[in-house]
């Protein structure tokens, strides 16, 4: 019965939200490296902030620095969807938010400097890369639902690591994005602040779980979108163009665009996908070594990503004959 409450609350506060940013004109216009060719309130994404605020009000007690976190992440993200702002003040503040995170888990007390180091580059890489991967109807939603509830499986049956009501916050908050976004023409996109957010949750979470289990296995919980952000990254470092301008270069991208796949199809695949990863390596936790469950994950998923060159090369050729 509450989670059914939830869900109409945040229905509610969606809907609001909507009424304020069609007044104050808070829109997504296309451009040439757009996937969507319609103007769309921007900033639907607002509802993880909410969902992550309620819960916070509800268990006031504890979160203190996984709130201060999500708030400051949404609110530098929120602005940058309504004025454009600079990369490094976005950086310093997603850095500022992870320490946040790592001073709450205490990783400062337990880790070495150099892990810490790659602890903040992996993650504030993949909450921009989360961010760059929302950029088709549906995707940011089916794959977070897909993770989540996948840490909220691991939660209940394999590892406690967290309070299972918290994770179903995010996945209810999901649920109701996806019944504004999930459509042919969307009514909303997550924005900056949605796709931010929901990855700084997923962030929190997965880093929790790591440190619990003491087992880095769990970042393969997010193995696909990781897979594409980062070949696309270097891909693009390759080319010698700027990360962080837009571009249509995800595999994503290629199969929406170029090759005219309904974008809620593509983000089912991508979806899918993970569904299967998920289904692997908590199929094999602690069956085999991590090392052997890395490569039976990670490269199959890198063809599958490379598949791209040989559709950009089939299109090429097909416009030029």
């Amino acid at each position: 019965m509450a989670n059914i409450v939830l869900l109409f609350l945040f229905i509610a506060i969606e809907l609001i939200y909507f009424k304020i940013a069609d007044h104050y004109n808070i829109i997504d216009r296309p451009n040439d490296r757009s996937s969507h060719a319609n103007i769309t309130l921007r900033g639907g994404g607002v509802i993880f902030w909410f969902s992550a605020l309620i819960y916070f009000i509800q268990h006031i007690q504890s979160n203190y620095f996984f709130f201060t976190g999500i708030t400051l992440v949404s609110l530098v993200s929120f602005w940058d969807d309504i004025q454009s702002l600079s990369n490094k003040i976005r950086i310093s503040i997603h850095f500022f938010a992870i320490t946040l995170v790592l001073y709450d888990l205490g990783v400062f007390h337990e880790i070495s400097i150099l892990i810490i180091i790659v602890i903040y580059i992996a993650a504030i890489g993949f909450l921009n890369i989360y961010n760059f991967m929302d950029g088709i109807n549906g995707i940011t939603g089916v794959y977070t639902l897909v993770i989540m509830g996948s840490l909220l499986y691991v939660n209940k049956n394999i590892q406690l690591f967290t309070d299972s009501s918290f994770i179903k916050y995010a996945m209810i908050a999901s649920l109701v994005f996806l019944f504004f976004n999930y459509r042919k023409k969307a009514k909303c996109f997550a924005g900056d602040v949605g796709s931010i957010a929901i990855a700084f949750w997923v962030i929190y979470f997965i880093l929790k779980l790591i440190l619990t289990t003491n087992s880095v296995l769990w970042i393969l919980l997010f193995a696909v979108y990781g897979t594409d952000g980062v070949c696309t990254i270097l891909h693009r470092l390759y080319l010698r163009q700027n990360i962080f301008e837009a571009h249509r270069l995800h595999l994503y991208q290629i199969l929406s665009n170029e090759y005219k796949i309904q974008h809620r199809l593509v983000a089912l695949y991508y979806a899918l996908a993970q569904i299967i990863v998920s289904g692997v390596v908590i199929f094999l936790y602690q069956k085999i070594q991590e090392g052997l469950i890395f490569t039976i994950v990670i490269i199959p998923l890198f063809f599958i990503y490379m598949s791209k060159f040989y559709l950009l090369k089939k299109r090429a050729l097909k416009l030029n004959s």
